[in-house]
Formats: structure tokens, sequence, C-alpha cells
């Protein structure tokens, strides 16, 4: 392996574990905030079900890897540059509780190091077309979602005994949660394996693209390492800034968020983890009253994820042209 190949793997793993800290919580951010599950036992779920999700499949990665940028146009400078993009916006947006989209992050650092280093002509519709209708799978049905199955449970418990339901849905949640781990391991896992992959096959340590197995399980424990380190601070924002949620809550924003992560998965279409289960708390706490939802949070978090195509792609551009100019492993 050549030193500037290691270089950047080193720097994809710095970007997966900076996932850890910011994406991953999602799947447990609910399930603690309900205090269904302790924080130990959620960790626990969620790497071992993010873990079975990332080898549930690889459109995902594929679309990554192959779809954003034309793997033919671009070097190891690139993606080095990308990675270093969004290290540096992640890292800053993690320390103030911010749950940024990694996902936004990672297509708009690969284009912003692209266009450095190729031109427009390096950005391919077809990756970016999927791009955006993640976006749409992530918003309006990410909310639709969550307001729906939350009036049908509303609507089937209608006359329960509440402290039953209570109860029933602690359990329930249990199983959401452990859905949603795996939904984000089928879709968000899979992007860093996707990048790390494009690494080895353009510093020669690939000759096709194709998945390892060794890759998966490196990227996906690096991934659990960052959740368990600094994930705390975005599991405080979903868990009931947002909204404060009970059981049955957390059950149907969940359920919800996974059930439209799985389907983009299913066509290989990338989204935001992160978009996704917010907007579905969102739908849940909008069923209860609109002041149910602290809309000042969720003004902040989607600023926050605006800001970050522009923010990624400008650092990830400047990160390709210093590489340029000073040189290094990777010029």
């Amino acid at each position: 392996m050549s030193l500037e190949l290691l270089v950047v793997l080193l720097l994809i793993l710095g970007a997966e574990f900076v996932n850890g800290w910011t994406d991953a919580p999602n799947a447990i951010a609910t399930v603690i905030g309900t205090r269904s599950l302790s924080p130990r036992s959620a960790l626990v779920l969620a790497s071992v079900f993010n873990l079975i999700g990332v080898m549930s499949g690889t459109a995902v990665a594929m679309t990554i890897g192959t779809g954003i940028i034309d793997p033919a146009a671009v070097n190891l400078a690139t993606v080095g540059g990308a990675m270093t993009g969004i290290i540096i916006w992640s890292t800053v947006a993690a320390r103030w509780g911010i749950p940024t989209s990694e996902s936004h992050a990672l297509v708009s650092g690969l284009a912003g190091a692209g266009l450095a280093s190729a031109g427009p002509s390096v950005l391919l519709w077809a990756g970016w077309k999927k791009v955006l209708v993640g976006l749409v799978f992530s918003s309006l049905l990410g909310f639709g979602a969550g307001l729906v199955f939350m009036l049908a449970i509303y609507w089937v418990f209608r006359k329960a005994v509440p402290a039953r339901v209570r109860g029933l849905f602690r359990w329930l949640q249990i199983t959401s949660s452990a859905m949603m781990a795996f939904s984000h391991g089928s879709n968000d896992g899979q992007k860093f394996i996707g990048a790390f992959t494009l690494a080895l096959v353009l510093g020669g340590g690939l000759k096709a693209f194709e998945i390892k197995l060794w890759v998966i399980l490196l990227c996906a424990a690096v991934m659990a390492m960052g959740t368990s380190i600094g994930g705390w601070r975005i599991i405080k924002t979903l868990g009931g800034r947002v909204s404060r949620l009970k059981p049955q809550h957390g059950f149907a924003a969940e359920t919800a968020a996974a059930g439209t992560i799985l389907l983009a998965s299913a066509f290989g279409i990338q989204l935001s983890t992160t978009h996704t289960i917010s907007t579905s708390i969102m739908g849940v706490g909008s069923v209860r009253r609109a002041r149910a939802v602290r809309w000042t949070v969720a003004r902040e978090m989607a600023v926050a994820w605006i800001v970050t195509f522009p923010i990624c792609a400008a650092i990830s551009w400047a990160a390709v042209k210093l590489i340029a100019l000073f040189g290094g492993p990777l010029s």
C-alpha cells in the first residue's frame, strides 16, 4: 500500500468516525430519550443492527463510489479533499449539538473536490438525480409517514388505558429502534464504504470497484466507536429537544423513518438518515399539536442541513487546491 493511499484511507476512516458522532446516534436517540433502553444497551443494539444493515446490500455504496463524480476523472487528492471538508464541518457542527447530515456533507464534499480536480464535467447527473430524490424521501415522506403512523396509533388505542399503552410501546420501541439501526446501516452505513472502495481503486489497491467484506467490517467498527465516544449531544437533541417524546411517539417516528430509509435503500437512493428521523419526529409531534414541536430547534437543524452543501463543497475545493499548491503525498 502506498503512502498516498494510506493517508486517504485514514481520512475516510476519520470521516466515518465523525459520522458516528452525527448520523449513527439517530438510530438510538428516541429510544434513549423515552428511557425505553439505557444508553449502554441502546449502543449495543445500534452497533449490532447497523452492522447487519450494512451487510444487507451495496446499492448505496455503488451510488456514492461511482455515481456522484466520474471515477475516471479524479484522483486520490479528490477523495482526500472531500474527507477533509466533511471532518472539519461535521466536527464543528457536532460541538454545537446540531445533527447535520453526513449524506449532504459527503456528496457536497465529493462535488467540491471533484470540481477542483476536473471541473463541472466530473459531476454525474444519474447519481445527483438520486440525491434530489433522496431529499424528497427524507423530507416529505419522513414527515408524512410519522404523522400517519401517529394518527393510526391514536385511533387504534383511543380507548386503551394510558399506562398500559406506555408499557406496550416501551417494548415495541425497542423493536422499532433495532429496525431504525438496520435501515441506517443499509443506507448511511454504506456511504463511506463506497468512498473507501473508490480510494482503493484510485490507489491501485483494487482493480475494479468491488465491495470487500473487510472494508464493511472496518467501517462499521469505526462508526460504532464514534457513536460511543461522541454521539451524546445529537442524542440529546433528537431525543427530547425537537419534541418531547413518549414510547408510542418514539415507536411511530422510528418506524416511519426506518420504512422510508429501507424503501430508498432498495432503489440505491442515498438519503440523510438525520433528515429522515428528524422530520418523522416533527410529523409525530405535530399530530399532538403544532406547539408540541420546538420549531426553533427544527429551524436551526434545517439551516444546518442547507448550509452543509456550500460549506462542505467550499472546504473540500480549497483542500484540493492547497494540496496542488503546496504538494505532498496526495498531489
